[in-house]
């Protein structure tokens, strides 16, 4: 395992999943990316509380209509994140598009060797309508993924 691909979505959990992936990349000696996904622009009206170092949610309000800004928002949002784990050689990718299209993409662009993403605990109702994004890319993908169990307190 050389390349550990960590998804990344704006809720405060990602924080936990970006923390495992990361043990789990150094004990295997591997190179980090992380990765976010702007796919459903509704996430990014969510005011949550300051998680992994940053704050540019809660401070500003963001004008869903002007998608460059949105871009922006959500690449500072990846770097800083990865600033947070405190090691330079984390690199970040920020895609657009359906979530688990975009990560399995840009892991076979990246060669990366696993996959590593959260488990939120969805509804059965919320499963059975559209699926989640964890049983897309198990469905489609090629190489391992590492699931992080995210369970609601």
């Amino acid at each position: 395992m050389k390349k550990v691909l960590i998804g990344m979505d704006y809720n405060p959990s990602s924080e936990q999943v970006a923390r495992k992936g990361y043990e789990l990349a150094k004990k295997l000696g591997a190179e980090v990316c992380l990765i976010h996904v702007l796919a459903d622009v509704s996430y990014y009206g969510v005011n949550y509380p300051t998680f992994m170092g940053y704050e540019g949610y809660n401070e500003m309000q963001v004008d869903l209509n002007v998608i460059s800004e949105l871009r922006e928002v959500a690449k500072d949002f990846i770097k800083t994140a990865a600033r947070h784990l405190n090691d330079d050689s984390v690199i970040t990718h920020m895609a657009e598009g359906p979530t688990s299209t975009a990560i399995l993409d840009y892991a076979k662009k990246w060669n990366a060797d696993m996959i590593v993403m959260g488990t939120h605990s969805h509804s059965v109702l919320e499963k059975v309508l559209m699926g989640t994004t964890a049983s897309r890319v198990l469905e489609k993908t090629e190489i391992p993924v590492y699931m992080v169990p995210i369970k609601k307190d």
